[in-house]
């Protein structure tokens, strides 16, 4: 067979970046559509799910359909350090607030009726990141105080645009919490901040894009955040949509690479239906029957060997990072049952029993699975029941177990 020189592997296994067909996703997409449909905001979007998920990738797609019907759209990463001091959540968000209205001029008389002092020819008549951040440090009040009133501001400005709505879009928002013992409250700030503005009628809505951790800890720093948000949980994809997002990609005429029904297979089950690993699988599959094809052969798909390589390139980092303890009870849980879904500090103890000469007791596993939570192994669902916060990281423990006994 003659490969075709122009076709090169379309398979994109790395973090955040779209696929080349998004499958399965037309559910949490219509929803989307009617959160910004929404005259007043009365619901905010939390989209959550394990890694590997597609959570990243959903959020970026959501973006042109967000531009398309009128709303701006502004955000980022949130990293730990935005949750040091509320000061940092308000620089942070006034920073991505000013890429949308830095190319908005304000007139001399509305600068002058919100009150912002200085000489005349040094004041900018665009809301950039200097305005927006002068306008905050000469608005007394406390931080909150601050914000509510450059977003009101902004929105004043922003409504003769005609546009419909503002979009706050951040991902990893997990990493966004209070700081009780130093008096900083950046994630009560940033909710505090949405629903005061949302209950006047300005339609600046939030998404937050986040590990499951995430809607137990805003809910913690302020209970009505319960009904803030609409929580959309990605789950891996049904074996239809996994198929799809395995043939899709390869249904150009120029693809040398066609997979027969038994390599399908192989591949939907290998990854547990979970998008990133059915990039990651597929990747090396094209790669991996290019070769033969060029000689005429019939390839199998070496997959002892893609999973040995994806057990180094997505699990090993969080498996060294364990204690000798901590490991000891993951291989416990992963011998039970149920580990892929949802299991119970009891069910952890009973098992210990069996498995083990000196089983763990109750108050020994409850700290465990808490430093686990820290490194982003485990989570605790609302129900008190505890999951693995990585997909498929019970079979890798199973595996690496076998090779501990070997």
């Amino acid at each position: 067979m003659k490969i075709g020189p122009t076709f090169s592997n379309p398979f994109k296994p790395g973090a955040g970046h779209i696929p080349p067909y998004l499958a399965g996703r037309e559910a949490e997409k219509v929803e989307f559509l009617r959160l910004i449909s929404q005259k007043t905001i009365l619901e905010n979007m939390v989209l959550t799910g394990l890694r590997g998920v597609g959570k990243t990738v959903l959020l970026e797609t959501f973006k042109p359909h967000a531009m398309k019907h009128g709303w701006p759209w502004i955000g980022t990463d949130l990293s730990e350090s935005v949750s040091v001091s509320e000061d940092n959540i308000a620089i942070r968000l006034l920073t991505d607030l000013s890429v949308i209205t830095s190319n908005i001029i304000v007139a001399e008389e509305q600068i002058s009726l919100i009150g912002f002092r200085g000489k005349s020819e040094n004041i900018e008549r665009n809301l950039g990141f200097n305005f927006l951040m002068g306008l905050y440090n000469n608005t007394p009040g406390l931080v909150l105080d601050k914000l509510k009133f450059v977003l009101e501001f902004v929105w004043n400005c922003l409504k003769e645009k005609k546009v419909m709505g503002l979009i706050f879009a951040y991902d990893e928002a997990q990493n966004l919490s209070d700081q009780p013992r130093k008096e900083q409250y950046p994630l009560g700030i940033l909710l505090d901040l949405f629903q005061s503005i949302q209950r006047k009628g300005i339609p600046f809505m939030l998404v937050l894009t986040g590990l499951p951790t995430l809607f137990p800890k805003l809910v913690d720093s302020r209970t009505y955040a319960e009904r803030m948000f609409r929580v959309v949980m990605l789950e891996r994809l049904k074996e239809s949509d996994s198929r799809d997002a395995i043939l899709k990609p390869i249904e150009d005429i120029m693809s040398p690479i066609k997979l027969d029904k038994n390599s399908v297979n192989i591949i939907i089950y290998n990854s547990g239906g979970y998008p990133y690993f059915i990039q990651f699988i597929c990747r090396e599959v094209y790669d991996a029957f290019l070769p033969y094809l060029s000689v005429g052969e019939s390839p199998s798909i070496p997959i002892d060997e893609i999973i040995r390589k994806l057990d180094t390139d997505f699990f090993a980092g969080r498996w060294s990072g364990v204690t000798d303890r901590q490991r000891e009870l993951l291989i416990v849980i992963a011998g039970l049952d149920n580990c892929e879904s949802e299991f119970t500090v009891q069910e952890i103890v009973e098992k210990s029993k069996k498995v083990m000469k000196k089983p763990f007791s109750s108050s020994h596993v409850n700290q465990l699975l808490v430093s686990l939570g820290k490194t982003g192994l485990i989570y605790k669902n609302r129900f008190g029941k505890y999951s693995f916060a990585v997909p498929l990281l019970g079979q890798f423990i199973r595996r690496q177990s076998v090779k501990m006994e070997g």
